[in-house]
């Protein structure tokens, strides 16, 4: 019974993977033919599939590495700390992370600025109700 679910589970994994690695090459395809049109050349077909195999490998290194600097830094969750670590090597990649992650980062300030406003706003629009019940004099 383990051994099925084992198996079932790996051809899962492996369906998955297969899709991943499909939407991988059908993007590449598109940004080459793309790249192409625009310099006036053509490209192979040979040439598009290895450079999809190239990239795909890259992005298997990218999850792995991602995956031990958070562990290093003993989370379960990767963030964009490790992501700007992947990028260093990068200098016009690390700063485009970081412009990214600043105009992320102000957008939801902002945001839980209004919503925080809203409620203040709805919580003093509502009238508060007398506690006490006035008693007529007879």
């Amino acid at each position: 019974m383990e051994e099925e679910e084992a198996s079932a589970d790996e051809e899962q994994r492996f369906s998955y993977r297969q899709r991943l690695k499909a939407a991988v090459h059908y993007t590449v395809g598109c940004l080459c033919e793309e790249v192409a049109s625009d310099k006036e050349v053509q490209l192979s077909k040979q040439t598009i599939a290895a450079i999809s195999e190239v990239t795909f490998r890259q992005c298997e290194n990218f999850a792995k590495d991602l995956e031990m600097f958070a562990r290093h830094a003993k989370r379960s969750t990767i963030n964009t700390e490790d992501v700007k670590l992947l990028a260093r090597r990068s200098n016009s990649l690390l700063k485009y992370i970081t412009e990214k992650n600043e105009e992320l980062t102000q957008f939801n300030l902002e945001r839980k600025a209004k919503k925080k406003k809203k409620l203040e706003d709805e919580n003093n629009s509502v009238e508060p109700v007398e506690a006490g019940v006035v008693e007529s004099e007879n």
